[in-house]
């Protein structure tokens, strides 16, 4: 065996430990002693000696070697070096997720190298005895994620320092006064760590970039935005070219497009809506069918394939929609100008024109590139109140579209798509972005109508090149998938729904445990439980992603399904129109594995835009708590954990936490089976979906976390049935709230998910 060159400066014990380990690593079932180890890894000194010795006795005494005879070591048989994720976490329950089998495996701080969220790293993992859950060391960090820090920075005399407000960091990080760039006390910032000693207790790092001052709302926005990664301003030189793009409708572009100028046509959109990406046609023909066309701005004519703007648009993947702003995926000259399809403008369009009889029987449809002409923009409000009174412009045509979408609607449930109808919340926001009130955006038959005509867009775009006539082999193409539910998840909603009187098909053929969810859905309409039960069956579900593999979109119940009709906020869309184009002219099949590329990036970064829009509302509706501090609200247990029960207030459903340690007249055990806390001594229950009183007590903006106090009278009527009404209550109550153990206890529980 090589020595390795003898170092030039004295190694730490820490180093002599990793390069022990990474010995150890390499050794397979060959044995070993001090002196062996010592000058393999160049530490051949008597200090060395000394350390190496320990090292070695200590990892046999804990079972990570064996010591087949005294002084004399091997390796165990089983695999105790292994690679994985590193996972950290700023309550100091860090571990790392195994590449091997996906096992969390805990490592304490003073094992994890200083070890990065999102590090690829080797660890050792120590036996595990009898009794006690195994634990790695870090032995190397593979590969660094590169990643940033958002926080507040205080600026002293020598050095300034972010308080963050990462969950994934416990500590502050320490900024030289010439790494600040300009930044201030009280400024949030978003910085990196440039190096982390083992020997600190603090990283070191430099200031990125200066979001503004702490709690103003453009600078909270951007700051979420940064959390997630996502951007929050264009690059300049990209909005330049897009400035240069003109609308183009040239004669010889209409030429060789459909010209459908003359059809009646029209946009419905919310109200605050500036990118018009979608509009529906409709006109009667002579055999008494109809010819609906589902319009959809033709993006892809301007936005060319590796162009400064479709790289762009590419990597942020989506636009990006917070509580008071729209990030747009394109600059706001293209998205709400050139190819938003604004009224009494001639626009460029991708469409899919559908001759339908009165009963939404598709007789025939084409997909074409078209020239169209919006007649009116109409916002959801005013279709609905054409819907509903039958008056109002172009009143024969959006009632006739209301018919046919209300039929496709029915036959879409007939086959098995699932009915999620939950309202949302929306905030009214003043001109400071500061919330002043609270609104649900409830799905109506004008919105229902637009989704309806979508939803056959997208599926006859799919199936169009997913199932070509005759026996011709698909091409590679961009689908949208939704898998089958979790079993597990599934048996659970079925098991939970029952105690409520409600019963949902766990196993069966997909469109009869769909029905069965359906009908449970619109039986606990109006309950207390109707919030946890449909969310409970959200989450049953799988999240649909884009991919090239086609397993059809089981929520819907469609074999095939795309997205194609939202290129300006959707870059999935504009792969989908190219590939069209592409196809329809006869052209090959493009490179299957950098199309799945696209795919997997578009997907994470879906998710990565969903978390930012709920942190945002979170925020929000923080924000707009902290103004009703003292006040007391009805709402439902909508999560239960062994921290805590979440409550979402009826009023406005803003969700916060009552913390265990607020539950002092018992100490309260959580039963993860059946979704409750339970009372040891009281047996006083709190489960999913209960209708319970609270107080609101604390609204913590920089962790987006409201915590609530309940008032709830079941402990009451407990104590009252206990003394059979022969004591007073407030004597119950007060012997319950001085048991201090159970306080102590349940305070124990929630000190590690303060951060949470």
């Amino acid at each position: 065996m090589q020595k390795q060159s003898k170092p030039t400066r004295t190694n730490s014990a820490k180093e002599i430990r990793t390069k022990v380990l990474q010995y150890i690593s390499q050794q397979k079932n060959n044995t070993f002693n001090y002196k062996q180890v010592a000058y393999a890894i160049g530490s051949d000194t008597p200090a060395a000696h000394r350390s190496i010795a320990m090292i070695l006795a200590g990892l046999a005494f804990d079972g990570d070697i064996i010591e087949v005879s005294p002084g004399k070591y091997k390796a165990p048989q089983r695999s105790n070096i292994a690679v994985g994720t590193f996972i950290r976490r700023s309550n100091g329950k860090n571990s790392v997720i195994l590449d091997d089998d996906d096992e969390a495996i805990f490592v304490a701080e003073r094992n994890s190298m200083h070890a990065l969220n999102g590090d690829k790293v080797r660890v050792i993992i120590a036996a595990r005895k009898k009794g006690s859950e195994p634990e790695a060391e870090v032995m190397e960090i593979l590969e660094k994620k590169e990643q940033t820090f958002i926080g507040t920075l205080k600026v002293e005399k020598q050095f300034g320092i972010l308080v963050t407000d990462s969950k994934f960091l416990a500590t502050d990080i320490l900024i030289p006064k010439n790494k600040l760039k300009g930044g201030k006390t009280g400024d949030k910032a978003i910085a990196k760590i440039t190096s982390w000693e083992d020997e600190q207790k603090n990283p070191k790092g430099e200031v990125i970039d200066i979001l503004g001052v702490t709690g103003e709302n453009t600078t909270e926005m951007h700051a979420i935005l940064a959390e997630f990664g996502l951007p929050y301003r264009y690059p300049e030189a990209v909005e330049k070219a897009a400035e240069k793009i003109g609308a183009g409708i040239t004669d010889e572009v209409v030429a060789s497009r459909i010209d459908m100028r003359s059809t009646t046509t029209f946009t419905i959109d919310p109200k605050d809506a500036k990118d018009f990406d979608d509009a529906l046609s409709i006109k009667k023909l002579k055999n008494g069918n109809w010819e609906v066309g589902v319009h959809i701005a033709d993006v892809t004519h301007y936005v060319l394939p590796d162009s400064l703007l479709d790289k762009e648009a590419q990597k942020r993947a989506t636009s990006v929609y917070l509580v008071d702003r729209v990030v747009p995926m394109l600059p706001e000259h293209l998205s709400n100008g050139i190819c938003s399809l604004r009224p009494d403008e001639d626009k460029l369009t991708f469409s899919c024109i559908f001759e339908m009889d009165n009963d939404a029987k598709v007789i025939k449809s084409k997909i074409a590139r078209t020239v169209t002409r919006s007649n009116r923009r109409f916002t959801y409000d005013e279709a609905q109140n054409v819907i509903e009174t039958g008056n109002g412009d172009f009143a024969e045509e959006i009632l006739t579209l209301d018919k046919l979408a209300k039929t496709l609607r029915r036959k879409r449930y007939e086959n098995g798509s699932v009915e999620f109808d939950r309202a949302e919340v929306r905030f009214d926001i003043d001109e400071t972005g500061h919330p002043v009130g609270v609104y649900f955006k409830e799905s109506k038959d004008a919105n229902k109508l637009i989704e309806e005509f979508m939803l056959l867009a997208n599926k006859t775009v799919a199936a169009a090149i997913g199932k070509p006539d005759g026996k011709k082999k698909p091409k590679a193409f961009v689908y949208r998938v939704h898998d089958m539910p979790d079993p597990g998840k599934l048996a659970d909603l079925s098991k939970i729904a029952k105690t409520f009187g409600f019963k949902v098909k766990e196993t069966g053929s997909s469109k009869e445990v769909n029905r069965s969810i359906n009908r449970m859905l619109a039986d606990v309409k109006g309950r207390g439980e109707e919030n946890f039960l449909s969310t409970l069956a959200i989450r049953s579900m799988a999240k649909a992603v884009y991919t090239t593999q086609n397993i059809g979109h089981y929520g819907l119940a469609f074999d095939y399904y795309t997205h194609f009709t939202s290129p300006i906020r959707r870059y999935p869309d504009m792969m989908v129109h190219r590939l069209l184009e592409r196809y329809l002219n006869g052209g090959r099949s493009v490179n299957v594995d950098k199309l799945e590329e696209q795919c997997k990036h578009s997907s994470e970064m879906e998710q990565l835009a969903a978390n930012a829009e709920r942190a945002s509302i979170k925020y929000k509706q923080v924000e707009y708590m902290g103004d009703h501090m003292g006040q007391v609200y009805d709402g439902v247990i909508s999560g239960v954990t062994e921290w805590g029960l979440y409550v979402e207030l009826d009023e406005n459903m803003c969700e916060g936490l009552v913390p265990v340690r607020e539950l002092a007249d018992d100490y309260y055990d959580f039963d993860e089976k059946n979704y409750c806390l339970v009372g040891r001594r009281n047996n006083v229950r709190y489960r999913l979906g209960d209708n319970v009183k609270v107080k609101v007590v604390r609204a913590n903006l920089e962790r987006k976390q409201l915590d609530f106090v309940l008032i709830d009278d079941r402990i009451i009527k407990k104590g009252e049935d206990e003394m059979g009404k022969t004591g007073s209550v407030s004597q119950i109550l007060n012997a319950k709230k001085g048991n201090k153990k159970s306080r102590q206890d349940n305070k124990r529980k929630t000190r590690t998910h303060k951060k949470k």
